[in-house]
C-alpha cells in the first residue's frame, strides 16, 4: 500500500520520478492516422447526427466538439424524395437512441458549436453562465399513412471505404561500382588458381615422378603373351603319346583388311578346313582392330598363304602400273599371325582314353591333360614393346620379356606296344561277341605299374571326335564283377584259417538265404566237392556255405583292404570308386551276394589289383600310372604312390592261387586261358549288369582274371566284356583267349622264362 499524506490526491504511474533517477522526459505523441492532420475530406452532418450532438450538449452541459469529418450541411434526399437520412457511421449508430414512438415531440437540439479557427464566438468556460440556444422551426415530418409498409433506411450498410492511393515507386538508380573490391576477388581467385598448378607441378616433379612416367609409358606399350610349350606325354620306353607341334594362329586388323576381305578369304578357306569363307569375310570387315580368323595353323599351311598373298599383289601391281590415271587397287595386307602350339598325337589312338586331347584354349579336356594340365601346361611368359597408334611395334624401342617357363613332360607306365596288342585285342572281341564295349588291364605284380589299359571303343584325337569318346570306361564305369570276386573271399577265408586246401563242402543244387533262393549259373544236385572244387567250378552256393562261417564285420575289413570301395589313388578324373554297403552290419543276404561277387560294384583297376594281391603274396600294391615327371632340363622325378599294405599272409595267397591253377586245367572253367609252357592261375566271372533304361538285371558282364607265371608271378591281366550278345556266355569261353593272347605277347616281349612247373593235380571233388 502506498502512504498518501492528507489531502494529497493519489500519484499517477510514471507522473513521479523515483528517488534517486531523474525525472523522465515526455516523449512528443506521434500523430494518429485519425488525427485532423491528414488531408481527407470533411462529410457534411446530418440532420440526424446534428440533433443527436444537441441533445448531448443539453445533457452534459457541455459542447462536444465534433468528429472529424463531420460536415455542417444537410444531406440531400435520396432519388425518391424522401426525407431518408444517410446512416451514421458505426461509431454514431452504437451511441444513437432507440427511435422515439410516433407523436412524441423531439427532445430539443443542442446548439451548434462553432468549429475552431472559425470567427464564431467561442463557449464560456466551464462554471460560467451558459446561452441557451436558439429555437429553430420544426421540422415538418410526412405522414406516414396506416397500412403502408414503412421504409427503414438502410442503417446497416457499411460505408465505402475510402480508395487508397497508388504510391509510385522511386525509380532504382545504378549504384556505383566499386573497384578495390573488384580488384580484391580477382587477385584471389588468380591466387587460388596459381596454387593449384603449383601444387600440381610439385606433385609431378618432387613427390612422384615415377608413377607418372609409368603410366606414360604404359600408355604406349602393348603386352604380347608368349605361351609356354606343353610338356610331352610319352610311355615308359620314352616313345611319345602326345606332344606340342609349332602351329599359329591367324589374325587379321580389319582396318586394313576390309577393302579386300573377299579376296583374302578366298584364299585362306581353301587351305584351313577348320574355318569358312562367310566367318573369314566376317572377321575381317567387323569393328575393331583385331580379329582371330583361324586357330593351330601348321607354319607350311602359313607360308603357302603367304606365298599365294604375294603373287596376287604382284598381279595387283602390274595392274595398278598399267593405268595410273585410274584407281588403284588395293593390296592385299592386314593379316598377321601368333604362336598357338598345336597338340598331336604321333601313335593315333593308342592310348587316347589314357592320355587325353587339350582344347582349342591349350589347356586340357579329358584324360591326363585334363588331370595333369597344372603340371603339362607351364607358365605363359610376357613381353611389352612400345607400338605407335596403329598398334604396330616400335623397331629398336624400349621393351621387357619375360621368359616364358615350359611345362612338365610326363612319363607313363604304358608300354606303347603292349597297349596297341591289347586294344586291337579287345577290339576283336568285342566285334567277334557283339558286346557293346571292353576293357584289358595289363599290371605289373611287383610295383604295381599298369603296363596297359585298353578300351574299346576308342577314337583317334587327331581326327574329329565325340565327346562321349572321352571317357576311360577302365576307370569311370562300374559293374558287379561276379565270380573273379571270389578270389578275394576265398583268400579272406583262407586267411581266418576257415579253409584250406583240404576243406570238404558239400553243395547243393541251391541254398536258401532269408527267404532267397540262391543257385549256381548250371543245375545239379547234392556235389561234393573240395574248396578247389569249388573255385574250379565257381560255385556259388559252395562259396555261400563257406563264406557264412566268417563274421560279417571281420569280412568287411577284408573287402576294404582289398581296395573294395575304396579309390586306387591314380587321381584319374572322373574316376569312380565302386560301391560298398557302408558299415559292417550288413543282412544276410548282402554278405552272401558279395562273398559270390553281387551286391557291389568296382572298376576294372580295382579288380586287377585285388587279384594281384593274391599273386603278390598278400601284399597290395596299389596301381600306378604315372611314373615320373620330366622338367625342361631334363631332371627326373619319381611319382610317389601310396605305400603297399597287406591284406592277407603269404600261405594263404599260396592257398588261393593253387585253387585258382585249377581254373584253367582241363577239368577247370577256362581251360582256354591255359599258356603252353606257363603255370597259369585264373578266375571266371559272369554276372549280371542293370539295364540303365529299365533299371532291372538284364545285362551281363563276363570277365576273366589271371596271372603268369602262377609260380613266379610277373604280370596279372583281367579283361571284361560288357553285354556280349552271340555264342555261349561265360568268362572261360568269351574273356579265356584274350587274356591268354594278351598274357603270352607280354611274357614274349619282356623275356619272361617258363618255369617249367606242371599243373598241379588238385582233387576238385571228395
Amino acid at each position: 500500500m502506498t502512504d498518501r499524506r492528507g489531502n494529497e490526491p493519489p500519484r499517477k504511474r510514471g507522473t513521479e520520478p523515483r528517488r534517486g533517477t531523474p525525472p523522465r522526459k515526455a516523449q512528443p505523441r506521434r500523430p494518429s492516422v485519425t488525427d485532423s492532420t491528414r488531408n481527407t475530406p470533411q462529410r457534411p452532418e446530418s440532420t440526424r447526427e446534428r440533433l443527436l450532438r444537441q441533445a448531448r450538449e443539453e445533457e452534459g452541459g457541455a459542447p462536444r466538439r465534433p468528429a472529424s469529418g463531420e460536415g455542417r450541411r444537410r444531406p440531400p434526399p435520396d432519388a425518391a424524395g424522401e426525407g431518408r437520412r444517410r446512416p451514421p457511421p458505426d461509431g454514431a449508430r452504437a451511441a444513437a437512441p432507440r427511435k422515439r414512438a410516433e407523436g412524441r415531440p423531439a427532445p430539443k437540439a443542442a446548439p451548434r458549436r462553432a468549429p475552431e479557427g472559425s470567427g464564431a464566438r467561442k463557449a464560456p468556460a466551464s462554471g460560467g453562465p451558459r446561452k441557451a440556444p436558439a429555437k429553430r422551426a420544426p421540422v415538418k415530418r410526412t405522414p406516414v399513412k396506416k397500412g403502408a409498409a414503412k421504409k427503414r433506411p438502410p442503417q446497416n450498410r457499411p460505408q465505402p471505404r475510402p480508395k487508397k492511393r497508388k504510391v509510385r515507386k522511386p525509380p532504382r538508380m545504378l549504384r556505383l561500382g566499386r573497384p578495390a573490391l573488384r580488384l580484391r576477388v580477382t587477385f584471389g581467385v588468380m591466387a587460388f588458381v596459381l596454387s593449384l598448378f603449383a601444387g600440381r607441378l610439385v606433385l609431378l616433379q618432387g613427390v612422384d615422378p615415377d608413377s607418372y612416367a609409368q603410366a606414360a609409358t604404359k600408355e604406349n606399350t602393348r603386352p604380347f603373351v608368349l605361351p609356354a610349350s606343353r610338356g610331352a606325354i610319352e610311355d615308359r620306353n620314352g616313345v611319345q603319346l602326345a606332344v606340342s607341334e609349332e602351329a599359329v594362329a591367324i589374325t587379321a586388323d580389319p582396318t586394313q583388311t576390309k577393302p579386300v576381305a573377299q579376296q583374302l578369304a578366298a584364299i585362306i578357306a581353301p587351305k584351313v578346313p577348320s574355318t569358312t569363307y562367310a566367318k573369314l569375310v566376317a572377321g575381317m570387315t567387323g569393328k575393331g582392330r583385331y580379329a582371330l580368323l583361324a586357330h593351330q595353323v601348321s607354319p607350311q599351311v602359313w607360308s603357302d598363304i603367304q606365298a599365294a598373298m604375294k603373287n596376287k599383289n604382284a598381279a595387283i601391281n602390274e595392274q595398278n602400273k598399267a593405268d595410273p590415271t585410274g584407281p588403284q587397287a588395293p593390296l592385299l595386307a592386314g593379316l598377321y599371325t601368333e604362336d598357338d602350339p598345336i597338340r598331336s598325337h604321333p601313335n593315333g589312338s593308342v592310348a587316347s582314353t589314357v592320355v587325353g586331347v587339350v582344347g582349342a584354349d591349350s589347356k586340357g579336356q579329358s584324360g591326363l591333360e585334363y588331370g595333369l594340365n597344372d603340371k603339362l601346361s607351364g607358365q605363359d611368359g610376357k613381353a611389352m614393346y612400345e607400338v605407335d597408334t596403329r598398334g604396330n611395334k616400335i623397331p629398336n624401342a624400349n621393351h621387357t620379356v619375360e621368359e616364358p617357363k615350359p611345362g612338365v613332360s610326363v612319363q607313363l607306365t604304358l608300354d606303347t606296344d603292349l597297349q596297341y596288342f591289347a586294344e586291337q585285342r579287345i577290339a576283336q572281341a568285342v566285334r567277334q561277341y557283339k558286346a557293346t564295349s571292353g576293357t584289358v588291364i595289363v599290371m605289373d605284380v611287383k610295383s604295381g605299374e599298369l603296363m596297359a589299359m585298353a578300351n574299346y571303343p576308342s577314337f583317334d584325337p587327331n581326327k574329329k571326335y565325340k565327346p562321349s569318346d572321352l571317357n576311360n570306361p577302365a576307370l569311370e564305369r562300374t559293374y558287379e564283377p561276379g565270380s573273379v570276386q571270389k578270389v578275394a573271399t576265398m583268400a579272406a577265408l583262407a586267411d581266418a584259417g576257415l579253409i584250406d586246401l583240404n576243406t570238404k563242402l558239400r553243395v547243393p543244387g541251391s541254398i536258401e538265404v532269408q527267404r532267397h533262393k540262391i543257385k549256381d549259373h548250371w543245375d545239379h544236385g547234392p556235389m561234393n566237392l573240395t574248396i578247389a572244387g569249388v573255385v574250379a567250378k565257381s560255385s556259388n552256393v559252395g562259396t555261400i556255405m563257406a563264406a557264412q562261417q566268417m563274421r560279417i564285420p571281420q569280412f568287411v575289413k577284408y573287402l576294404h583292404d582289398f581296395g573294395f570301395g575304396e579309390p586306387t589313388g591314380l587321381n584319374f578324373p572322373g574316376e569312380s570308386r565302386g560301391k560298398l554297403m557302408a558299415g559292417d552290419e550288413w543282412p544276410e543276404i548282402t554278405r552272401s551276394n558279395v562273398a559270390f561277387g553281387q551286391g557291389l560294384s568296382a572298376n576294372a583297376v580295382q579288380m586287377a589289383a585285388a587279384v594281384n594281391t593274391v599273386a603278390n603274396g598278400g601284399v597290395y600294391v596299389p596301381p600306378k600310372l604315372v611314373r615320373n615327371y620330366v622338367d625342361a632340363n631334363g631332371t627326373v622325378t619319381p611319382n610317389q604312390a601310396a605305400a603297399p599294405h597287406r591284406v592277407v599272409s603269404d600261405k594263404a595267397a599260396k592257398e588261393v592261387t593253387t585253387m585258382m591253377e585249377a581254373v584253367t586245367a582241363t577239368k577247370g572253367t577256362a581251360p582256354q586261358a591255359a599258356i603252353d609252357g606257363y603255370l597259369v592261375a585264373g578266375k571266371t566271372g559272369t554276372a549280371q549288369e542293370v539295364d540303365p533304361k529299365t533299371g532291372k538285371y538284364g545285362k551281363w558282364a563276363t570277365s576273366f582274371a589271371g596271372f603268369a607265371p602262377a609260380d613266379n608271378p610277373r604280370f596279372v591281366t583281367y579283361v571284361v566284356l560288357h553285354d556280349p550278345s552271340d555264342g555261349v556266355r561265360g568268362g572261360g569261353l568269351q574273356g579265356g583267349p584274350v587274356f591268354r593272347d594278351v598274357m603270352s605277347y607280354a611274357l614274349q616281349k619282356y623275356v619272361v622264362p617258363p618255369t617249367g612247373a606242371k599243373q598241379p593235380n588238385v582233387p576238385i571233388t571228395w
